[in-house]
């Protein structure tokens, strides 16, 4: 179980660079344990490479990124601690379930092999099958099912559901939000999807330009945006996670 008081990604003036372009720059942020995180912004924002700096793919070109209360990026405790579920759910394709899990479990400690394969076969989903022979739906499945299955305390997902259909995308965001309930699991996960983070985000970090524009728990975003919105037209309508996140957009590319 994560520690309420801590940060589970915690970035000081953290920057990017591929070249002479900034793919991310002077990022400050701190993503408190216990939240479903959802990392928002448009092609090129930079939020992979946030990602994949936090996890350890990546190395700093400035600044630095510290994860579950301190630890550094990349390092063993760190790794000990995380899973990562990258674009496109990269599986093994010519592996199947049970050789995916068996794989999963001989690199990792910990690896709760029980209930990996219970939840595939309340997924409906064979174990001797392929996972290139799988729907989309079932590889994401498969996927995020070996990253629980590392009994992670930090989730990390980039772009999980893009590429599946609607009723996909809410069984998968679904199985985020119950064992981020369940287990203590805390969640950070980038998607363009915004009406699907909408149900299961309770804190936002957007980015826009490389630069984060906007971080903090919705509850509190959304009612600093009704009261300056009501200011503005003289109404408080109701808001949302996405009409915020588009309205801040809209604020900093105009």
């Amino acid at each position: 179980m994560t520690t309420v008081s801590m940060n589970v990604i915690e970035a000081s003036g953290l920057g990017k660079r591929y070249g002479s372009t900034w793919a991310l720059r002077d990022c400050s942020l701190a993503i408190p344990a216990g939240c479903v995180a959802a990392l928002v912004g448009p092609n090129g924002a930079g939020k992979s490479t946030l990602l994949n700096l936090a996890v350890g793919l990546a190395a700093a070109s400035a600044g630095a990124v510290t994860v579950l209360g301190g630890l550094a990026a990349g390092s063993p405790a760190a790794l000990d601690g995380i899973a990562f579920v990258a674009q496109d759910t990269p599986l093994y394709k010519n592996l199947s379930a049970a050789d995916m899990l068996h794989l999963t479990r001989n690199l990792t400690r910990g690896f709760d092999q029980g209930y990996a394969e219970t939840r595939l076969g309340e997924l409906s989903i064979p174990l001797k099958r392929k996972a290139g022979k799988l729907s989309g739906g079932q590889q994401a499945q498969l996927a995020l099912t070996v990253a629980l299955a590392r009994r992670p305390r930090l989730l990390v997902l980039d772009e999980p559901v893009a590429m599946l259909d609607p009723i996909a995308r809410h069984d998968f965001m679904a199985t985020v939000l119950a064992s981020a309930a369940a287990d203590g699991v805390s969640v950070v996960l980038s998607s363009h999807v915004l009406a699907d983070l909408e149900r299961v985000a309770d804190y936002l970090i957007l980015l826009s330009r490389g630069r984060v524009q906007l971080a903090g728990k919705v509850e509190d975003l959304l009612a600093s945006h009704r009261v300056a919105a009501g200011h503005a037209a003289g109404a408080g309508n109701p808001v949302g996670l996405e009409e915020l996140a588009l309205a801040y957009l809209r604020e900093v590319t105009q």
